[in-house]
């Protein structure tokens, strides 16, 4: 319909909550944008009032229902539909709040004009600790940030909102790097440079998401942005199986945990070394306090330092202010060091210092500061190789090893299989909301003869494959034809 030379149609806008506009003024403006309507603050009109906006040549009449603050609202389902030149609109949704977080300014800039462009009210910031501020006192929906804000430590208990469906950005995609921003509770996985299409898709299904979730308080999966974990009941995944040798690791947890002796914790990539050191945690008197955790291997040796220990404001050029280190962070509770094997000949003389004395110094300062922390660590390394080959400290090495755990590779405990394909399986099925699918007995045989050199983590992606491509039971030859990764 062509709006040129007729009475432009009249659209009736419901408002199932106040929670995207500012609460202070208690009134909301409706304008046309570029192509659909934005929530911004300003005069409320009288009920059923009728009011006429200009957008270039576009006249639009909007019929205003008049939501009070005492909550008077109406119930509206029907889906946004953009208002464009010659489409007839009968009624629509208030459009999101993004926030974009991105240290490049033009990308910023582009994001920001193509979203508002949607009919998106947008905010831009450079990083992290300018979106916490901004978070006080702004409703954001949508948050779109690079993966290292999202998967950097959080400053003390400072978080992005946990009701935000968060969309994370990388110019270095990989497939480990995905998954793990999944994991900590992102909505979706975006490539850089960005295509908008896949953008746009995105932030849709995740506005989607939010109005079908009602109260986006009430999200049924909070989001995770910091792995500090404060006291509350135990949600660490139970260590399967009853092989010698896991019973023989359960027996040492049991007989560890209650004591502050730190433990060396060794085995292959992806034995379940990190669930070993959550439950060392777990059964010992500091429960209830934080459990921090640092992969060595995935901080650049320069950081590394600022990571464990903090730093002053003006120690570094990016050094905007100042910043408590992962030993402050776990005082009181437990830091667990992975991959303690990567970590810095630089890094390990200060580690050794905080083990000796219990204090640690922030990079640029000259105070000393106190900490109360267990130390747990982690490594796929033989250490004594590493010292022999002078990459890694005897004395750290004895400070650290006070209790050894190794946690056996899957081939030694291959009798634990059909247990962990159940566990996985049922797990698995309940994350995606369907039945578990039977496994045939032929099916674990094959899987037991594989070689399994990822481990349990590899067994865990293999079963959900398996689930995935299977019909209604996994058989031996979906196991032949699926279980298997292609080696191109």
């Amino acid at each position: 319909m062509n709006l040129s030379g007729e009475k432009p149609p009249v659209v009736k806008l419901y408002f199932k909550s106040q929670s995207r506009f500012k609460k202070a003024t208690g009134i909301v403006l409706i304008r046309l944008g570029k192509t659909g309507l934005e929530g911004h603050t300003g005069k409320w009109f009288d009920t059923c009032g009728t009011a006429v906006f200009t957008n270039f040549v576009t006249k639009l009449y909007l019929n205003f229902y008049k939501c009070k603050s005492t909550g008077n609202k109406a119930v509206h389902t029907t889906p946004y539909t953009p208002v464009r030149p010659g489409l007839v609109c009968n009624s629509l949704d208030i459009m999101a709040k993004i926030l974009i977080i991105d240290r490049q300014r033009g990308v910023r800039n582009v994001l920001k004009e193509k979203l508002e462009f949607e009919g998106y009210g947008v905010d831009a910031v450079e990083n992290l600790q300018q979106a916490l501020s901004g978070a006080e006192t702004t409703h954001y929906d949508i948050i779109i940030v690079e993966d290292q804000e999202f998967l950097s430590p959080c400053p003390g208990e400072s978080a992005l909102p946990d009701t935000a469906a968060v969309i994370v950005t990388s110019a270095k995609p990989t497939v480990e790097l995905a998954v793990e921003t999944m994991r900590r509770g992102a909505f979706d996985f975006v490539t850089k440079p960005i295509d908008m299409n896949a953008l746009l898709t995105a932030v849709r299904k995740a506005d989607t998401s939010l109005q079908e979730a009602g109260l986006q308080a009430q999200i049924q999966k909070p989001i995770q942005r910091c792995r500090t974990r404060k006291a509350g009941p135990s949600k660490v995944e139970n260590i399967i199986g009853n092989s010698r040798q896991i019973k023989h690791v359960k027996s040492l947890i049991d007989k560890v945990a209650p004591s502050n002796a730190r433990v060396l914790i060794t085995g292959p990539n992806g034995t379940g070394k990190e669930l070993v050191a959550h439950w060392l945690h777990e059964k010992s008197d500091r429960r209830d306090a934080p459990f921090v955790e640092v992969n060595c291997a995935a901080i650049p040796s320069e950081l590394i330092e600022s990571e464990l220990f903090g730093h002053e404001k003006g120690a570094f050029t990016s050094a905007i202010k100042q910043r408590r280190g992962k030993f402050e962070q776990a005082n009181g509770g437990t830091l667990f060091l992975d991959e303690i094997g990567d970590m810095s000949l630089s890094a390990q003389a200060k580690v050794l210092r905080a083990l000796q004395e219990n204090k640690i110094c922030r990079v640029g300062s000259d105070k000393d500061v106190e900490v109360d922390v267990r130390v747990l660590a982690a490594t796929n390394k033989n250490l004594r190789d590493e010292i022999r080959r002078g990459n890694f400290r005897e004395d750290l090495f004895h400070h650290l090893s006070v209790i050894v755990i190794n946690v056996p590779p899957l081939v030694d405990r291959i009798e634990d299989l059909p247990l962990l394909v159940e566990y996985f399986v049922d797990k698995i099925s309940g994350e995606k909301g369907i039945d578990p699918k039977p496994v045939e007995d032929e099916a674990i045989k094959e899987l037991k003869s594989m070689e399994w050199t990822g481990n349990i983590r590899e067994l865990r992606n293999v079963v959900e494959r398996l689930i995935i491509l299977s019909e209604e039971q996994i058989t031996c030859d979906d196991v032949k034809t699926y279980a298997t990764t292609p080696a191109w």
